[in-house]
């Protein structure tokens, strides 16, 4: 099965930090949101979505980013945050199914964040994403890619 995952990671590298897990491990593509236009995405049997999360739901670029996944393909997701709240995949779920894609499943673990008020305090939590929260994305890949 042939993957590339699109990510976008743009304060602390969080989320590039699982990406590169994934791809130093399996034989995966990775381009960053700001090159994602340019891939033929025809290519690939499964495309990853991999971003932070801002106000609840994945960064606005990679929400805009699943509505141009074509139909037929199947998708997974990946994010870190600061704060695990839950919920944080509703959204692009939506825009993917909506279009005919199926969602494999999402790995999401805490990321270091210093967004808004939390630089005021230094940050919440720091040291992550740890190793073996690392190694969970990993795992999860593993799972959806059938190399379990």
């Amino acid at each position: 099965m042939k993957s590339i995952i699109i990510y976008e990671s743009t304060h602390h590298g969080n989320t590039k930090k699982i990406v590169d897990a994934i791809t130093q491990k399996h034989n995966a593509e990775a381009v960053s949101i700001e090159n994602a236009e340019s891939v033929e995405l025809s290519g690939y049997d499964m495309v990853g979505l991999a971003a932070g999360i801002a106000f609840g739901k994945f960064y606005k670029r990679m929400e805009e980013f699943a509505a141009k996944i074509p139909s037929g393909k199947q998708a997974f997701l990946l994010y870190t945050c600061g704060n695990p709240s839950g919920g944080y995949v509703k959204s692009i779920t939506k825009t993917l199914e909506s279009n005919g894609v199926k969602v494999m499943g999402s790995y999401g673990c805490r990321g270091y964040d210093t967004y808004g008020p939390f630089k005021l305090v230094g940050g919440i939590a720091k040291g992550h994403p740890t190793e073996e929260e690392i190694d969970g994305a990993v795992a999860f890949y593993n799972k959806i890619s059938g190399r379990e």
